[in-house]
Formats: C-alpha cells, sequence, structure tokens
C-alpha cells in the first residue's frame, strides 16, 4: 500500500506537467514572494519603532489583492495562495505592533522602561550593616 503511494509520488515528480510546472511564473513567482513575509517575520523580534505604519498598510492591502488572483486564476496558484497568506498574518502583526506603539502607550512604556535608573553600583563595606568587631 505504502510503495505504491510512494511510486505515484515519485511518477508524479518526473511527470511532464510537472517539470513545465518547476519552469513556469506559477512556480517561481511564489517561490521570489516569500522573502517578503521572511522578512516581516524576522522584524517582530525588532523594536517597533522602525515599522513604517504605511508600509504595512500597502502590503496588507497588496497581500489581499493577490489572494484573490491567486485563488482566481486558472489554474489556481495554491502556492501564491500560501505565501499572501503568510504575508498578511505577518503583516498584520507589524500593524498590530505598529499601532499599539504609536497610539495605545507602548511608546511611552519604552521610554519608562529606558528611563528607570538601574543600580549597578555594588554595595559597599560602609553601606551594609556589618558589626566591625576588631
Amino acid at each position: 500500500m505504502a510503495s505504491s503511494i510512494i511510486k505515484k509520488g515519485i511518477d508524479s515528480l518526473r511527470s511532464k506537467e510537472f517539470r513545465e510546472y518547476l519552469m513556469s511564473t506559477h512556480f517561481w513567482g511564489p517561490v521570489a514572494n516569500w522573502g517578503i513575509p521572511i522578512a516581516a517575520f524576522a522584524d517582530i523580534k525588532k523594536d517597533p519603532k522602525f515599522i513604517s505604519g504605511k508600509m504595512t498598510a500597502a502590503l496588507c492591502l497588496y497581500s489581499m489583492v493577490f489572494m484573490r488572483f491567486a485563488w482566481k486564476v486558472q489554474p489556481r496558484n495554491l502556492l501564491l495562495l500560501a505565501c499572501h497568506m503568510t504575508n498578511e498574518a505577518a503583516q498584520l502583526t507589524q500593524a498590530y505592533r505598529f499601532v499599539n506603539y504609536e497610539y495605545m502607550g507602548g511608546k511611552e512604556e519604552i521610554e519608562a522602561e529606558s528611563l528607570e535608573p538601574v543600580d549597578t553600583v555594588p554595595p559597599t563595606v560602609e553601606s551594609t550593616n556589618v558589626v566591625n568587631l576588631g
């Protein structure tokens, strides 16, 4: 049973249709597009002050338009659809971070944390309650 499934899979990979798919824009367009969501996910750990609200909104709209395109084009381009669904999720995460930082007090919280004094001076003998018996 499993060997017949594996054989079908290998035969499908060796088919002329699959080779033609690998040489088409239906494959290489989405592969090149994956750089956008990968970069967005890499930026999630970075400081939110670097997020551009306008660019994030543009990328959200871009991905919504191309998700619809990927679904409507014949044959359906599911690789492109997956890429833009991933990008939409990443951009919405960035949009949340941007709104939180700019409009919901995130900037003030970060500034307050950076202004808090940090006690880095080690205690001295005079500042501790050590009884001198000598």
